[in-house]
């Protein structure tokens, strides 16, 4: 047998070590294909948006080229351009024409705007609140025109950006740099407005060394950079060129909200840069899927094949060489039974020869010389049925033990029904149990010696608790009846006494003591739990009860 078991371990030794190996190879290809599949999507959607950008910066430098000779007060600067924008089919917000104005020039423009049918043709700043005209003294960049022409886009015109946090300041570099200059992400058209770009690309005067104002696109971020597919194989995110511990990332609807980048949170993927209006922009890709999980994932799958391989070919082996050696361990547990049977044998001889011990006792002790024989027989029927049925439960039990409350059942004990039972439902060992019983059934036969001091049956009770814990814990039991006396309770016969006073307490390693109070007649005995329950009775009782298991090798 154990030949046969180390034949069984090696082939499976065997098959494990290929199995490990398959699967660290499958793991380590699949981790390589994942991240070619992943810097394949992230590099062709980086090329798309670079395209993307660099057709609306495109756009913007066309647009500037085309206002070679503006009239920087004219209202309506790009209409002759709207076909031009719209040939290109951008997705722009708002375009506008944002006119460096000297002071000597504003109040021809407001009458402009005001001509022109704009909802606040007032020049004043970009918030709206009042600007002193008359304290300027150099010039200011005021929007003169808006495309699309709506109710919303209606009421921008005449705003001065010059104070603007965003936007003044990426028209001081387009200025300063003569060429397209994008601003930093902005909420666009207004306060609560999708967050987006600005595209400004300074417009020239034929010999001016200065632009006359600037071409204007607003872009919303979502569409500009961050649109990606929802099948794609990663989320894509822009760092905040403010402050990198930022960045931008657009939900399904396309809104743009900043979250920051947690130190102890995921690292992207792959970070790609795109330029757009002379500055770059980082993209972080995180990628939607752990490849490490599910690398792993299918290595475990392709392991768990090559060990449910292995499993069956030992399985198949060990079931060939196994049915050689039926026969002998048939043979082998044939022998431990007959062993176990004749050990069984001997216990039962055992117990019934204690049973049957008692039993003389108590016919002893019952008929002895000048009982009354009317009152010795009906003694002697319950005390055997105390003891048949505290053998009944311990038989139900397969001599384990017996719940304590089953030992006050009406078959076992008179009056039954006028006893009231309280206490735990501890388990009590064979030999307690035969105690307890013929102490419980002689208790409640001497109770009820016609009627009790108040006229009527003894209400009894019977309590018992446990106290202390593991091998210091101890029974205490305690019964009582009420409303009776010495001259109402029948005597106790002299077996009666032997039990109450010296064979219960003895058998149980405890103490008793009897008495009547007032009121009641109360008797007390007091146990170590190990002797209650007897732990060593228990444990050879359940090894005689235990399956029969083969003989090893």
């Amino acid at each position: 047998m154990v030949r046969l078991g180390f034949i069984v371990a090696l082939i499976a030794l065997i098959g494990v070590l290929l199995s490990g190996l398959a699967a660290y190879r499958v793991h380590d290809q699949e981790l390589a294909i994942d991240g070619i599949a992943l810097a394949r999507a992230i590099d062709v959607h980086a090329s798309l948006v670079q395209d993307r950008l660099t057709e609306r910066e495109l756009l913007a430098r066309v647009a500037s080229g085309l206002f070679r000779t503006p009239s920087v007060i004219k209202p309506n600067m790009l209409e002759p351009l709207r076909s031009a924008i719209y040939a290109f089919k951008t997705d722009f917000v708002v375009a506008g024409w944002i006119a460096r104005l000297k002071p000597n020039e504003l109040a021809a423009a407001q009458a402009e705007l005001k001509a022109n049918g704009f909802t606040n043709p007032t020049i004043r700043d970009f918030d709206d609140q009042a600007l002193d005209l008359k304290a300027l003294d150099k010039p200011i960049n005021v929007l003169m025109d808006v495309e699309p022409r709506n109710p919303e886009t209606l009421s921008i015109p005449g705003r001065a950006f010059d104070r603007h946090s965003v936007v003044g300041p990426m028209l001081a570099r387009a200025m300063a740099n003569a060429k397209p200059v994008a601003s930093d992400p902005v909420p666009l058209l207004r306060q609560n407005g999708p967050v987006g770009v600005v595209l400004a690309a300074p417009v020239f005067q034929e010999g001016a060394s200065e632009p006359a104002g600037f071409i204007t696109f607003s872009y919303e971020l979502s569409s500009l950079m961050l649109t990606n597919d929802d099948s794609s194989l990663f989320a894509v995110a822009l760092k905040d060129p403010r402050d990198s511990n930022d960045e931008f990332t657009a939900n399904e609807q396309g809104i743009v909200t900043s979250r920051a980048v947690r130190q102890d949170g995921p690292l992207p993927s792959m970070v790609r840069t795109v330029t757009f209006g002379g500055r770059d922009w980082s993209l972080d890709y995180y990628a939607k899927s752990n490849a490490t999980v599910r690398a792993q994932q299918t290595a475990t799958i392709v392991a768990a094949i090559g060990l449910a391989l292995t499993g069956i070919v030992c399985g198949l082996f060990g079931y060939v060489a196994y049915n050689n050696l039926r026969l002998s361990r048939e043979i082998q547990v044939r022998i431990g039974f007959e062993r176990r049977l004749t050990a069984v044998i001997d216990e039962l001889n055992h117990r019934v020869k204690n049973i049957l011990a008692v039993i003389q006792s108590i016919v002893t002790r019952t008929l002895r010389h000048g009982s009354d024989m009317d009152s010795a027989r009906e003694l002697l029927i319950g005390r055997i049925h105390a003891m048949s049925n505290v053998v009944s439960l311990l038989s139900e039990s397969q001599w384990q033990g017996v719940k304590l409350k089953g030992l006050f059942e009406a078959r076992a004990i008179p009056h039954a029904d006028r006893i009231a039972v309280t206490g735990p439902d501890i388990a009590v060992s064979a030999r307690a149990a035969q105690s307890l019983s013929l102490l419980f059934f002689e208790l409640a036969s001497h109770s009820d010696e016609g009627l009790s001091l108040v006229g009527k049956h003894p209400h009894i009770t019977a309590n018992w608790e446990v106290v202390g814990e593991d091998a210091d814990s101890v029974f205490h039991f305690r019964w009582e009846e009420f409303n009776t006396s010495e001259a109402t309770r029948r005597p106790d016969s002299d077996f009666g006494l032997i039990l109450l006073d010296r064979v219960a307490p003895e058998a149980l390693g405890g103490t008793a003591k009897r008495f009547f109070t007032d009121v009641s007649y109360v008797y007390e005995l007091t146990a170590p739990m190990e002797t209650v329950v007897d732990m060593t009775e228990r444990d050879r009782t359940e090894q005689f009860s235990a399956p029969l298991r083969p003989v090893k090798k």
